[in-house]
């Protein structure tokens, strides 16, 4: 049964009115959102997005109703975290690997979050024109989405553009984050692979890239080897290969290995493929993978109330006409933070 079947099914009476009261109004319902998913509708699936990326208490409340609608027709997909320093050839390798999965018969959603301006908090790449080939294609869907300075390079609402795109029929998603130096333990905990892409010919190339994000990973990919850099390439995989053996890995049983592609070339980029379905069907296998999902969503709740209560916090009416006062206290010195903190908590728990 699809979504759109699901839906119809089990709407009341009530539900049906409301869905034609929103339509008359112009305005998207959460039923009609759902069945536009359940039937691959891309239009649809980016306002579901837009609408679950909105901090409006209104909207927020929509969108989980949406997520619940949709709940059922989620967890299907293969989800691949593909992250590295700028200038690894992230979105190349992406458009690549993304274009031969497409060809291969499967549906491919990418996740592309671009880093924030810390003024506008808008985007700074603004759209992935580099994966122009990728976005022509019927069978992949790419969405660019600003970070707004949340740790691990991701949206806020990473998690649930997944589920939308899961239950749109789309089998692998594939992340890219922003791959600037911020903690990538969210990105891990929110993917069944991490694929970690590193260049050569930047000094010491095994101390470029942080140890906390080696052990993270699961793949490692020597990108852009290619032309006079291919040998290097191949030499750095070597070394990689070498001291992999002494890190502890992020997924029990499996151990990291790294490869060397050209993006640009499409070379090897069949063989990282083999390498991730190996990696699938290892962890599945073991019972590894529904171990990790289940352990994901545990983590993804926790997040979510600190997440819910930030929204909150500063959504309510005391603490938006008091926070200005308390603001410039702490500017001016009259107030330390933590005593500032605690007034604040204070008014928002009790209204006083």
């Amino acid at each position: 049964m699809t979504v759109a079947d699901h839906i119809n099914e089990n709407l009341s009476s009530s539900e049906k009115r409301m869905k034609r009261k929103w339509r008359n109004r112009n305005e998207i319902s959460v039923e009609e959102l759902a069945e536009g998913i359940g039937k691959q509708d891309r239009t649809l699936l980016a306002q579901a997005i837009t609408l679950i990326e909105s901090t409006s208490n209104k909207h927020v409340i929509k969108a989980q109703e949406l997520i619940r609608k949709i709940l059922p027709f989620t967890g299907r997909s293969v989800r691949i975290a593909v992250t590295g320093v700028p200038g690894a050839g992230k979105s190349t390798f992406i458009e690549a690997l993304g274009t031969l999965l497409c060809e291969q018969g499967n549906r491919v959603a990418v996740l592309a979050v671009d880093p924030s301006s810390s003024i506008s908090g808008g985007s700074i790449l603004a759209d992935k024109t580099r994966m122009e080939t990728l976005a022509t294609n019927k069978h992949a869907f790419i969405r660019p989405t600003p970070s707004r300075g949340q740790l691990g390079g991701v949206g806020r609402n990473t998690r649930e553009t997944i589920l939308l795109c899961e239950a749109a029929g789309y089998n692998i998603i594939l992340i890219e984050t922003v791959g600037v130096g911020q903690s990538e333990g969210i990105v891990r905990s929110m993917v069944d692979c991490f694929l970690l892409l590193v260049l050569t010919g930047a000094g010491d190339d095994l101390q470029t890239i942080k140890k906390g994000v080696i052990e993270l990973s699961d793949i490692i990919v020597v990108n852009k080897a290619d032309g006079n850099n291919k040998p290097k390439a191949q030499v750095t995989a070597k070394d990689y290969n070498r001291i992999l053996h002494y890190f502890t890995p992020m997924t029990p049983g499996w151990t990291p290995k790294a490869v060397t592609a050209s993006s640009l070339h499409k070379d090897d980029i069949d063989i990282i493929w083999d390498l991730i379905q190996a990696f699938i069907e290892d962890t599945k296998s073991s019972g590894f993978f529904d171990k990790r999902r289940q352990e994901q969503k545990k983590e993804w709740m926790y997040f979510a109330i600190k997440d819910y209560l930030e929204i909150d916090f500063f959504a309510n009416k005391k603490i938006k006409g008091y926070l200005p006062r308390v603001e410039k206290n702490v500017i001016d010195g009259i107030q330390p933070v933590t005593l500032a903190v605690k007034e604040l908590v204070d008014l928002y728990l009790y209204g006083k």
